[in-house]
């Protein structure tokens, strides 16, 4: 018999959205894209989130809610799931990291971490 395995992989892209920024105000604004793929051998369902957003200055904002846009993916073993959103710092540069809570086919709840990715205004740091 084959072993269960819940196996979910995340992958970020971040840019910076500069017509919506005000660095004169302290106002910069990121967009980020998910890419949440299901490498295991049994389907899960994205049930909620958990962001916790730095800025430079250690300003720490926490986010949690049901789904991601608006949406509770269930990915079958090899499908992924991709959706864009973003956040709004203080400062030029921040860090966002979290997880998603899964529950996977027969009940069981799993949490697959977003590992610690960067914010920051091209040409800001090398």
């Amino acid at each position: 018999m084959q072993e269960t395995k819940c196996d979910i992989r995340i992958q970020v892209a971040t840019s910076y959205i500069d017509d919506q920024s005000e660095p004169g105000a302290d106002h910069y604004v990121f967009a980020y894209t998910i890419t949440i793929s299901n490498s295991g051998n049994v389907a899960a369902q994205l049930i909620s989130r958990h962001w916790i957003i730095t800025d430079a200055n250690g300003k720490i904002q926490e986010v949690d809610g049901d789904g991601v846009v608006g949406e509770q993916p269930y990915l079958n073993p090899g499908e992924e799931f991709r959706y864009s959103s973003g956040a709004i710092l203080e400062t030029p540069v921040g860090a966002m990291q979290g997880i998603y809570r899964m529950e996977a086919d027969g009940g069981i709840t799993f949490d697959a971490p977003i590992a610690p990715f960067t914010l920051a205004v091209p040409g800001l740091l090398n």
